[in-house]
């Protein structure tokens, strides 16, 4: 589903997807959620398979429910927020932002060079689920902040999902749950360039 989808297309699903979802994704939209008056929990179901957003360049997608494993592995560009992920999300991620309102599975953010990753420590056992080789868990700055609740605002108006309302009626407590995953090579490269520009700026005055 929406493998490649180019910018300008939506797709809208309501129901569930399955391995592969958004392969590609080139700059298009990807919203799946339950049906209309499903009697079961989206945050406690599986919404979509294994390997959602591989390879992704570019795009957005809101998952409301829980995805399989290899979440965002290759992830080059894509924004996306789900509910829950199984092992080895963001693996080799060299860009973009995936934010993750729920559980994880193990080996999280393994060869992660580039992107950031938001989670929402749930149980406060995330860090024992993340491969610390090339990442930090950082905690989140004014900006991470302001991004943050403007993505879940957006999740719950695409998907309805109770889990980003819950977190919105009460956000000044719960966005201190959130994790930043940051990759330590990205960080050394974004601190050079905030440096660089200081001093030019500096010289400027000067």
């Amino acid at each position: 589903l929406g493998a490649f989808l180019p910018r300008g297309i939506t797709i809208r699903l309501h129901g569930d997807a399955n391995d592969y979802t958004g392969k590609g994704l080139s700059g298009g939209r990807v919203i799946v959620r339950p049906p209309q008056g499903s009697p079961f929990v989206a945050e406690e179901n599986i919404i979509a398979g294994n390997v959602i957003l591989y390879g992704a360049t570019g795009g957005e997608m809101f998952l409301r429910g829980v995805v399989g494993e290899r979440f965002c592995v290759r992830n080059s560009g894509a924004v996306a927020v789900v509910e829950g992920v199984g092992d080895h999300a963001c693996e080799y991620m060299t860009g973009g932002r995936a934010v993750v309102l729920g559980l994880t599975g193990r080996n999280f953010g393994a060869g992660m060079s580039g992107g950031i990753a938001f989670v929402l420590d749930v149980d406060g056992a995330f860090a024992t689920r993340v491969n610390p080789e090339m990442v930090d868990l950082d905690p989140l700055d004014g900006d991470d902040r302001e991004w943050l609740h403007d993505r879940v605002r957006r999740h719950l108006e695409e998907t309805d999902s109770a889990v980003a309302r819950g977190l919105l009626e009460s956000w000044g407590d719960q966005v201190e749950r959130f994790v930043k995953v940051m990759p330590k090579d990205y960080k050394r490269v974004l601190d050079a360039e905030r440096r660089a520009k200081e001093e030019e700026e500096a010289k400027v005055r000067a």
